[in-house]
C-alpha cells in the first residue's frame, strides 16, 4: 500500500512516523523547504514515550516523483489547503482516498449534513478545492492528540492517540474500513464513526475559543479558564456555537462547563494557534471562526460574541509579521 503525507508538520509527522513502522506500507511525503532538507538529511524523527524514533522517509516537493497513491493524508494548516490542493490531486488515481487531518471546518463539511444548500465560501472560495478534491473522495479524520515541532522534520508527541474517521458524504464504505484498519495497525486508537461532521463540530466547539483567545493574549489554557471574565466570554461563544450545531444537525450534548472541566484536566498547555503565533506561521482564523459564523448566517443564528472574537482575531493577525 502506498501512503503519502502532505503536510509534514507536528500531526503529519506523528502520523508518518507510526505508519513508517508497518512493513507492508510504502510511506512518502510531499514536503518543501527546511522540512524537505531536514528529512532528506536526517530522516523523520519523533520523540515519544521517552524514546526518539528515527525513520528514513522518501520526501519530495514534486508530486509526479512520488506517483499515484492509495491513500493521501492531508495534514496541512487550514490556510495552506488551497495552495496544495492541485498537488494532492496529482497524487490521486481513480481509487485514491484523501484523508484530512485538519482543524476547524473543512471545505467538505457541508457535504454530509442533513441540511441542504449550505456552503462554506470562507474556507473554499468559488468551490475551487472541492473541484479538485471532491467530498466523495474524502475521509474526514478528527485527531484527539497533541504534538509539537521541535524543529523541521522532528516532532514531539505531547499526549493523546485518538483518531475518529468518517466518510465526508456520510455512511460507511470499504475504503473507510481499510483506512481505519491501517491506522489501528500503526498503533493509533482509530475508530470509524457514522457522522464525521458531528465529531468535527464537537472538536471545533471545544477549541474555537481557547485557540483564538490564546493567540490574542499569549496565555495558556489554564490561565484562560482561570480568569472569570475570559472564561465567561468563551462560555458565551460556546453557547452560540451550540445553537449553530443544533441547526445544522450537529447537536452538542455537553455544557460549556463540562468541556471546561476537560480542558482544565489537561493542565497548562499552549494551543496549536498559540504555537503558530510564536513561530510566525499563518493561523487558522477562517476554519475556526469565519466558517462557523458563515453557517450561522445561513441558518439564522445570532452570534455577537463569535463575531467579536472573529473581528479581534482578524485585526490582530493583520498586524503580525510572519516568518
Amino acid at each position: 500500500m502506498k501512503v503519502c503525507i502532505v503536510g509534514l508538520g507536528a500531526i503529519g509527522g506523528w502520523l508518518a512516523a507510526h505508519l513508517q513502522r508497518l512493513q507492508d506500507v510504502r510511506v512518502s511525503a510531499l514536503a518543501r523547504g527546511d522540512t524537505l532538507a531536514a528529512v532528506s538529511a536526517h530522516g523523520l524523527r519523533l520523540d515519544i514515550g521517552g524514546e526518539t524514533w528515527r525513520a528514513p522517509l522518501h520526501a519530495s516537493d514534486d508530486p509526479a516523483e512520488l506517483g499515484e497513491q492509495d491513500l493521501v493524508i492531508l495534514a496541512v494548516k487550514g490556510p495552506a489547503v488551497a495552495g496544495v490542493a492541485a498537488q494532492v490531486a496529482q497524487l490521486c488515481g481513480t481509487h485514491t482516498r484523501v484523508l484530512t487531518a485538519l482543524n476547524g471546518l473543512p471545505w467538505w463539511f457541508t457535504a454530509g449534513l442533513p441540511v441542504p444548500g449550505l456552503s462554506l465560501a470562507s474556507v473554499d472560495p468559488g468551490g475551487r478545492i472541492a473541484a479538485l478534491l471532491p467530498p466523495a473522495r474524502v475521509i474526514g479524520c478528527v485527531v484527539h492528540a497533541s504534538c509539537a515541532l521541535r524543529e523541521p522534520g522532528w516532532v514531539r508527541h505531547v499526549m493523546g492517540n485518538g483518531l475518529l474517521l468518517g466518510e465526508a458524504t456520510g455512511g460507511s464504505s470499504a475504503g473507510l474500513a481499510e483506512a481505519t484498519a491501517l491506522l489501528t495497525r500503526a498503533g493509533f486508537g482509530a475508530k470509524a464513526v457514522d457522522s464525521i461532521q458531528r465529531e468535527v463540530f464537537y472538536k471545533l466547539w471545544g477549541n474555537m475559543t481557547t485557540n483564538p483567545v490564546s493567540a490574542l493574549t499569549r496565555a495558556t489554557t489554564d490561565r484562560i479558564l482561570a480568569d472569570e471574565l475570559v472564561c465567561e466570554f468563551t462560555t458565551a461563544i460556546m453557547r452560540e456555537a451550540a445553537v449553530i450545531g443544533e441547526k445544522v444537525g450537529c447537536p452538542i450534548a455537553q455544557s460549556p462547563q463540562d468541556r471546561h472541566a476537560i480542558t482544565r484536566s489537561l493542565g497548562a498547555f499552549k494551543t496549536s494557534m498559540l504555537q503558530d503565533i510564536e513561530a510566525g506561521r499563518a493561523i487558522e482564523t477562517d476554519a475556526l471562526l469565519a466558517a462557523p459564523r458563515e453557517l450561522a448566517q445561513q441558518v439564522g443564528a445570532v452570534t455577537p460574541m463569535l463575531d467579536a472574537l472573529l473581528g479581534l482575531t482578524r485585526l490582530m493577525d493583520a498586524g503580525r509579521v510572519r516568518s
